[in-house]
């Protein structure tokens, strides 16, 4: 393990503050202490469903009633009194009140873990599992029951064209311009629970490295694929790891 010491952070600082923005990328890892699975570890979601049948659009027309099916049973299973924000959740909830700058959470996550939490500076990249999106007006509503063929739409009214406000394999994922807004403008890039294995958010550090002077930090439980390009590692169950990390950096801020 690679003990870290939090630096002080000056890029990307509100007027006044002294402190610089902290971009944080959290993956399903962050999650799987609340009791979600994560995607690739040995026993992960992708080693017991192909992600061509359910994450894609091309599966999606193929047997829109499995897709449902799948992500039904997602949404049933976050609904489940037994899956709370953990330990980590609330360090980054914690993090972003209490930080003098800026603190955004990017998320590949669907869950709702973060604002359950209390983080309200959060960007779902890949989608929401309590949403749902219309293929026919493209709208987005919030969506807490299950999803079947004939579903209507809350804001057209047409039934057949509701799908899993996801962002699935092939398609591109949400808001990237403000995300790359916010790397830019960041002192400290955290990656959390990922296993940097998807696009584009594998290639955030990377981006960080060539276009920003800001530090970069994975924790997590085990090296990502991308491990080496970041300066400091830290590695363990998230929920020991981030409180600790957070705990460091908010001892720089005062």
């Amino acid at each position: 393990m690679t003990t870290t010491h939090a630096p002080p952070l000056s890029r990307g600082t509100r007027p006044g503050s002294g402190a610089g923005n902290i971009v944080v990328l959290t993956g399903a890892g962050i999650s799987k202490e609340s009791g979600l699975d994560t995607f690739r570890c040995a026993d992960g979601i992708w080693n017991r469903v192909r992600l061509e049948d359910v994450a894609t659009p091309e599966g999606f027309q193929r047997n829109p009633a499995l897709v449902h099916d799948f992500y039904n049973a997602r949404r049933r299973g976050l609904h489940d009194p037994a899956v709370e924000p953990n330990a980590a959740h609330a360090a980054l909830a914690r993090l972003e009140a209490e930080w003098p700058g800026e603190v955004l959470i990017v998320t590949q996550n669907i869950d709702d873990l973060h604002e359950r939490a209390g983080s309200r500076n959060l960007i779902h990249m890949h989608g929401e599992l309590n949403k749902a999106r219309c293929d026919g007006c493209q709208g987005v509503v919030a969506w807490h029951e299950d999803l079947a063929l004939d579903s209507q739409c809350p804001l057209c009214g047409e039934t057949g064209w509701m799908r899993p406000h996801v962002v699935w394999f092939g398609e591109m994922p949400l808001e990237m311009d403000r995300i790359f807004s916010a790397l830019d403008e960041s002192a400290l890039f955290l990656s959390i629970g990922t296993s940097g294995a998807v696009y584009p958010a594998a290639g955030f550090v990377s981006h960080v490295r060539r276009f920003t002077r800001a530090r970069t930090v994975e924790l997590n439980m085990e090296p990502s694929e991308g491990a080496t390009l970041f300066q400091e590692t830290l590695y363990g169950p998230a929920t020991r790891v981030v409180p600790a990390y957070v705990e460091q950096l908010l001892a720089t801020a005062g």
